[in-house]
């Protein structure tokens, strides 16, 4: 079971976007990355004809790819960013936010 997955609200705690929320729009597990909107925003200049999408070319943003470790499972319940860890409970995996005074939020 993955701690982050598509749709979570997360918080990014390093880089330049430092302290910004959004959803998660895309996991990429194997290469330990996150695509988050609204995060880590690229501009791409295109000519026009270039692309058949943007035939008068123009300048796209779309959002980039960001480390898994940059960025924070952000609880709603709790209104802040929590740590992600995985309980058993009545035989099913569930995430559970780590470190709240001994007791264990469940998350999902």
């Amino acid at each position: 079971m993955q701690k982050i997955k598509q749709g979570d609200t997360v918080q990014v705690i390093a880089g330049r976007d430092k302290g910004k929320r959004g959803k998660v729009m895309d996991v990429f597990p194997e290469e330990q990355l996150v695509k988050v909107a609204g995060i880590a925003i690229q501009k791409r200049h295109l000519k026009a004809g270039a692309n058949q999408k943007y035939p008068n070319g123009g300048i796209i943003e779309k959002e980039a790819k960001i480390s898994l470790s940059n960025v924070m499972f952000y609880s709603e319940k709790l209104g802040k960013p929590v740590r992600v860890g995985i309980s058993d409970t009545d035989g099913k995996r569930v995430r559970v936010a780590r470190g709240q005074r001994g007791e264990n939020v469940v998350l999902d």
